[in-house]
């Protein structure tokens, strides 16, 4: 495994569409692993194959919600989407700017595991946020381009009393 260099805003593969992975192959199956390994040491909760210069629709996610948390989605699609959450988010592409996003309460999400078996994720609260956000990636789409305010910590505002 290796932890690759995370592309940041302003690189044009961040606004491309992503190719379908059309099999789950080894070359596959170590990007997944280096791009899990790269967003663990970035201290991220998800991580899109563009982030990571590679045009693959393939994506890392772990909501840190217990043991063995980490999902791997292959060729991720969005079969279902309803309720709605509004969050504050970052992203590791995007250094140093969060934000309020409105996204669904409930996701179900499609997609291959890294042993090309199909799978179904029926996500909630902040998985369903992390899935939405980095779907996003692969479509070219940062949360950058859906906010609804900036968000700046209390702690950040200079008090000047």
């Amino acid at each position: 495994m290796a932890i690759r260099n995370i592309r940041i805003d302003g690189d044009p593969i961040l606004r491309k569409i992503s190719r379908p992975v059309e099999d789950v192959t080894d070359r596959i199956r170590i990007l997944l692993d280096d791009m899990a390994e790269t967003m663990y040491a970035a201290d991220g909760v998800g991580l899109a194959a563009p982030q990571v210069g590679n045009l693959r629709r393939v994506i890392v996610v772990d909501p840190r919600d217990g043991e063995d948390s980490l999902v791997k989605l292959v060729n991720p699609e969005i079969l279902e989407m309803d309720g709605e959450q509004i969050g504050v988010e970052g992203c590791l592409s995007i250094p140093d700017f969060n934000a309020t996003v409105k996204r669904p309460e409930h996701v179900k999400v499609k997609y291959l595991d890294e042993n090309g078996e199909e799978k179904i994720w029926d996500a909630h609260g902040f998985p369903a946020v992390i899935l939405c956000h980095e779907i996003d990636h692969l479509n070219g789409i940062l949360f950058k381009d859906k906010y609804i305010e900036e968000y700046k910590p209390e702690e950040m505002v200079e008090n000047n009393d």
